[in-house]
């Protein structure tokens, strides 16, 4: 009796179900064992790490140690919201809070699964035996990547696949013997391309539209992609000093101009210099051991010697990871924002005095400020910079009115040159970026 192998994908079946289990193991498996790494280094890396304590203690086993210390049933996914609401339900919540002098930033777009796949992926952390990170060059301050199990689920998933596909030759193989037993015709065969090309052709009407369907699927697939190149989501960089805006612009209330001191001056914000970060800390060397680890880094960088109070002349660059970038060919002007348009920071860049340390924050968290401007296009794309200018009121009534000499000038221009566009702008008691001139091109690209 001869048994062909040209038989095994006679039916669609059999290619429908491997497929099926082919995606369901590798994307289910490859995202439950990346989440909690992603939302912890996305979340928490800039304040925690795993195994040992930084700004902020460390994670492993939190939940049971709180637990063991009596907190309250939940208390510790609503600390992670909000520490303050916690802390005034739950006594140990209370007593946390006052272990630090930092205060914890809150995270309420966080959901319980979220925090738990956090805890799970710290809980399950083990520090590598062999740092392959250089701690120096990318600024991590000792965190390691951790590698994924992504590619053994991989394997794993095409094994199964294969092990349906070759249960279903073995029916068929089995189906051909018995036929020949009974002296029944077994039919032609065929090979696995002839095979395909007969099963299309007798079902064309329903592989026709499910190959639109695919590749309908493919192009948006592909639009949605291209949608996401530039789009920075809650990016965080690590930084070589984790700088805490909460102590500085919201306890001792430190105006942002200080330290970034061009805003009203120049297209960039600039970044402090070490001598700005000497005015204060030349007195502040820290309250514990970690605010005087970082504060240390500073009188490296000036070369100063707390204990002598002398400056060697020796000094080292600090180099901080640029947080909020544009592409080339868009051209940003804080001055132009901040002194003529008037634009308050956190509409841009967040509350700091409630935000630790730097980010892209998302959308929905900007509009749901006080005093912000709604929007809802991603963070630091075209759309977010149109909506705002087509919301963004330079003025409720006459531009001359304002006390700016720009806007004074475009008054002026307008009521020589248009008189009648400038009351149509009037007409809804307000002018607007966009009816300025803010979405011509040349606004913002070379």
């Amino acid at each position: 009796m001869k048994i062909t192998m040209n038989q095994l994908f006679s039916k669609p079946s059999n290619w429908i179900i491997g497929l099926l289990a082919f995606v369901c193991v590798t994307t289910t498996s490859s995202s439950w064992s990346a989440n909690g790494e992603e939302l912890f280094k996305t979340n928490c890396a800039a304040c925690h790490k795993p195994l040992e304590n930084s700004t902020g203690p460390k994670l492993q086993g939190v939940r049971q140690k709180w637990e063991d210390g009596g907190a309250l049933e939940g208390s510790i996914y609503q600390w992670v919201h909000d520490w303050q609401v916690a802390a005034a339900k739950d006594p140990y919540a209370m007593a946390v809070s006052k272990l630090k002098p930092d205060a914890m930033s809150k995270f309420p777009t966080l959901t319980v699964d979220d925090i738990n796949s956090i805890f799970d992926y710290v809980d399950a952390y083990k520090a590598p035996a062999v740092a392959t990170t250089d701690v120096a060059t990318t600024g991590a301050e000792g965190q390691a990547e951790e590698g994924s199990g992504v590619w053994i689920w991989l394997i794993l998933g095409a094994v199964f696949v294969v092990v349906i596909l070759s249960i279903g030759g073995i029916k068929r193989q089995l189906s051909s013997a018995i036929a020949e037993e009974e002296n029944k015709p077994a039919g032609e065969s065929k090979t696995y391309g002839g095979e395909l090309r007969a099963w299309a052709w007798k079902n064309r009407t329903y592989v026709g539209i499910g190959g639109f369907v695919v590749f309908v699927g493919i192009i948006v697939a592909l639009i949605f992609a291209l949608l996401e190149v530039g789009v920075y989501h809650n990016y965080q960089p690590s930084q070589v000093i984790e700088f805490n805006h909460t102590i500085h612009a919201g306890i001792n209330k430190i105006d942002c101009k200080y330290c970034h001191n061009t805003v009203e001056k120049s297209r960039t914000a600039g970044i402090p210099t070490v001598n700005v970060c000497m005015n204060c800390h030349k007195g502040i060397s820290g309250r514990d051991d970690a605010q005087k680890a970082k504060i240390a880094k500073i009188y490296d960088a000036a070369g100063f010697n707390p204990e002598t109070g002398m400056y060697s002349g020796v000094t080292h660059p600090l180099i901080w990871n640029k947080v909020h970038n544009l592409q080339d060919f868009v051209y940003f002007n804080h001055s132009q924002h901040v002194v003529v348009g008037g634009v308050d920071c956190k509409q841009c860049h967040g509350d700091m005095a409630k935000e630790k340390t730097a980010r892209v924050m998302p959308v929905a968290e900007l509009s749901a400020i006080e005093g912000n401007i709604p929007l809802h296009q991603e963070t630091l794309t075209m759309g977010w910079c149109i909506e705002c200018h087509s919301q963004k009121e330079i003025s409720n009534g006459p531009t001359n009115t304002i006390g700016s000499g720009y806007y004074n000038e475009i008054h002026n221009r307008l009521l020589k040159y248009d008189k009648e566009l400038y009351q149509k702008y009037l007409a809804d008691d307000k002018v607007t970026v966009e009816e300025l001139g803010g979405w011509e091109c040349a606004k913002c690209h070379y």
